[in-house]
């Protein structure tokens, strides 16, 4: 049994983002909290592999410095967020092609004017300021590669609709995109008048990346919202791995927070018990694990399917040229759905003289998975890859949760007074998702206790909706 000192007040059960993230304001407003994770670190699929001075991320996803959630867990100190460069690099019928509005421009005009831009910019352009974190001080980026316009985009007319979709986009309120009517992804993009050509050379690949879901059976509400990132904000990779961000929200705690190597075997409104301490008594538990584990502690609990994920990690010493882009296949000629010289945008990531090329697979991988994606990037890359090092082949099966509609974006928390659940499964099944349900659950949590700020109308749904 613990000592009575190990009791608290609430007890969450998973140190991912999620829960830690709940665990983190909880605390803050005076709640003692107790985070119990089964595994040896924090983090859920969220962790780095350290392999002779490389920092190899096992599901590479991927995030946007236009999630708020992540603003706010961050804070004005936070960890630094390093972004790719602008856009992302389309690789089509063996050529380049840069596509992606910055944020800001206005209007058809103004977005026909971006895309040129974009395309045309020199080998030799200045570098683009970017900040070292949130609020530091602004470094250089890499310059980018030259990049053609045309196909897989369309024409300037085709280039000129596309920019100003993803301006309205971004000026759209989030409400209004969740009141749209729900459809696939795939649907959904077939009917919005957007030319052929661009759906399947930059919308298919694109969405593909940021959802983990190739075929676009995605809710039509969770990639608009997807969408609307992308167009407001810029891809990012935390520096140092994507375990960094667990692990500042850990570190954020008050000592003794977090126990892991703790596995929970079962929860009840006022108690968790544990393989290795038995019971711990408490006001309320919070289910923080990844979906099929909750499921297995709150029976009944609804259990998505899940898209699997392969990341492959390269080392070479003589790194392709496409800078700190994130490449895309929009012909879908291979395993590959993008890759990056994840050294380019982050070099903590790999040794002096040496790059990190980071490759994501989608679906089920080929059986000779190596030599398959070799033989992909020697041709997204324009480079022999035959000296490429292998560092690591990451495959997740149950990595994303699917969100095929109907989906609801906003899961109830609270199945009881006492027992609530977060995680991406209950949202969105991105890093904003996962942020957002720990939010949402420390609201129902504090409201239900009566400490804190009650919750909005829309955070506390009703006890009698399902599961």
């Amino acid at each position: 049994m613990l000592e009575p000192a190990y009791q608290a007040d609430v007890v969450v059960v998973g140190a991912g983002i999620a829960g830690l993230a709940a665990a983190h304001r909880l605390t803050s407003a005076g709640v003692t909290t107790t985070v119990l994770e089964a595994a040896h670190a924090v983090g859920g699929r969220m962790t780095t592999e350290k392999v002779d001075g490389f920092r190899l991320d096992r599901t590479g996803q991927l995030l946007s410095t236009a999630y708020p959630e992540l603003r706010r867990a961050l804070g004005s100190d936070g960890l630094a967020l390093m972004p790719f460069a602008p856009g992302v690099l389309l690789h089509s019928e063996g050529r380049h092609h840069r596509a992606g509005v910055p944020a800001g421009a206005r209007g058809a005009r103004g977005a026909l004017h971006a895309v040129r831009a974009l395309a045309s910019a020199p080998r030799s352009a200045a570098a683009p300021l970017r900040p070292a974190s949130v609020t530091g001080a602004p470094r250089r980026l890499a310059a980018v590669p030259r990049a053609r316009a045309g196909a897989p985009l369309g024409t300037a007319v085709d280039q000129a609709r596309l920019g100003a979709a993803l301006t309205r986009l971004a000026g759209t309120p989030v409400e209004r995109l969740l009141a749209r009517p729900e459809l696939s992804t795939a649907r959904a993009l077939a009917v919005r008048g957007l030319p052929a050509r661009t759906i399947d050379g930059f919308l298919r690949p694109l969405l593909a990346a940021l959802l983990c879901d190739p075929d676009l059976t995605t809710s039509s509400r969770c990639a608009d919202l997807a969408l609307r990132a992308f167009a407001c904000g810029r891809l990012v990779l935390p520096e140092g791995g994507a375990e960094a961000l667990p692990e500042r929200l850990a570190r954020s705690l008050p000592p003794g927070t977090v126990r892991t190597g703790v596995r929970v075997t079962s929860v009840a409104t006022t108690a968790v018990t544990t393989a290795e301490h038995g019971v711990i008594r408490c006001r309320a538990v919070l289910v923080a694990t990844g979906a099929r584990a909750a499921g297995e502690l709150l029976p009944g609990l609804r259990v998505p399917d899940f898209h699997p994920v392969t990341v492959v990690h390269h080392t070479t010493d003589e790194p392709p040229t496409t800078g700190a882009s994130l490449l895309l296949d929009a012909d879908r000629g291979g395993p590959v759905a993008h890759t990056t010289v994840a050294s380019h945008v982050d070099p903590s990531r790999a040794p002096a003289g040496r790059a990190l090329v980071s490759s994501t697979l989608l679906g089920p991988p080929p059986p000779d998975v190596d030599t398959a994606v070799r033989i992909h990037l020697s041709r997204l890359y324009g480079t022999p890859t035959t000296r490429w090092e292998t560092l690591a082949v990451h495959h997740t099966p149950e990595a994303v949760p699917a969100m095929r509609p109907p989906h609801d974006l906003r899961r109830p928390v609270r199945l009881l007074a006492g027992l609530y659940v977060c995680g991406d499964h209950r949202d969105t099944s991105t890093v904003q998702g996962a942020l957002r349900s720990g939010h949402r659950a420390s609201s129902a949590i504090l409201a239900d206790l009566g400490a804190g700020r009650p919750m909005h109308a829309a955070e506390a749904p009703a006890t009698a909706r399902a599961a």
